[in-house]
């Protein structure tokens, strides 16, 4: 299954979660997109809760079913709560920390930054996406994009780099400190269910 292209803030509305972070799809119009999302009162089933809480994990983080599959078994082979390592992991991904650093405004811009090669990891250039970086990585932009407007826009609206994460401005370069504690990982998601989800 090829990853989800379609409109974001549809998307948004129907799991009833922003999934740019900024929160604007769910300002205007709080429910369900179509003709009869404001008075849809459908109670969801158990398995209709657990699905709907993976999707919205899913496309929080532009990762296709595959992938979040390989991911959710790869959580499972490390020591402590499945549900968190499988968090971690996601937040890992070196999209998500370009993102998180304030480089991008959204995954989506951060994940072409990335596949445009437009992003250093160690030195080395990396365009790979899901590229998992390691505690004490530097990330840095690459020299001859520096100048990029979509980059220098982004760093404008930014004012929240999380704890984990060190960014230097001046120098376009920051490192992943530590790996991130649940509380600061998207309070929005239920991970137990989605371990239910998998584990049926």
């Amino acid at each position: 299954m090829a990853r989800y292209t379609g409109p974001s803030w549809k998307l948004s509305r129907r799991l009833g979660v922003s999934l740019s972070g900024s929160g604007k799809e769910l300002a205007k119009r709080p429910y369900a997109p179509g003709q009869h999302g404001p008075n849809q009162r459908k109670k969801l089933s158990e398995y209709g809760l657990q699905l709907q809480e993976k999707q919205k994990l899913r496309h929080m983080y532009g990762v296709n079913e595959r992938q979040f599959r390989r991911i959710f078994d790869d959580a499972g082979k490390m020591t402590g709560i499945h549900g968190e390592n499988f968090m971690i992991l996601l937040e890992s991904r070196l999209d998500n920390l370009v993102y998180r650093m304030g480089l991008a405004r959204t995954r989506r811009a951060a994940r072409q930054l990335v596949n445009h090669g437009h992003i250093v990891v160690d030195g080395g250039r990396v365009d790979i996406p899901s590229y998992r970086v390691k505690v004490g990585q530097v990330i840095s932009v690459r020299e001859k994009s520096r100048n990029l407007d979509v980059i220098k826009e982004a760093l404008d609206v930014n004012n929240f780099v999380p704890a984990y994460v060190s960014f230097d401005a001046d120098k376009l370069e920051g490192s992943y400190t530590r790996l991130p504690e649940r509380s600061e990982l998207p309070a929005e998601i239920t991970e137990a269910l989605i371990v239910e989800f998998y584990s049926r």
